[in-house]
């Protein structure tokens, strides 16, 4: 028994696949050609299909599809080349802007500058030094 609520709870859906084209000639045609193919072999003129034959056009469409596989990727050892050390730089400058703006008044955005072009020249710095060693 369900009680009565004013919320909605989800029902499970249905299932219900349509199919996208219908060629009923294309499928006559089949038809036809499966009915013709088991008469001739009852009638012994077509030799019988061996069941590897029939398996071999079901053949996996995924048989050259990772052939382009690299391997992974290694993973970049700069200290700046994680975002969340990006982020986490950003939001720091972002911080400590504010508090020096509250505490020092405007002088702040100079050193700040000051602060980020030293940390640019860094990583620039250690950008040159990986390409050097490669």
């Amino acid at each position: 028994m369900k009680f009565p609520s004013i919320f909605r709870t989800a029902s499970p859906s249905r299932f219900d696949i349509k199919p996208r084209y219908y060629d009923p000639v294309k499928e006559e045609l089949d038809q036809r050609e499966s009915r013709i193919k088991k008469q001739l072999e009852a009638e012994g003129k077509l030799g019988d299909i061996k069941e590897e034959d029939r398996l071999r056009n079901y053949e996996s469409g995924l048989r050259g599809a990772f052939s382009n596989y690299q391997g992974i990727k290694p993973r970049d050892k700069s200290v700046f080349a994680s975002t969340a050390m990006i982020r986490s730089l950003i939001f720091l400058i972002l911080v400590g802007g504010l508090g020096g703006y509250i505490y020092f008044g405007p002088v702040i955005f100079e050193y700040l500058l000051y602060l980020v072009a030293f940390i640019a020249a860094i990583y620039y710095f250690s950008k040159l030094k990986s390409k050097a060693q490669k």
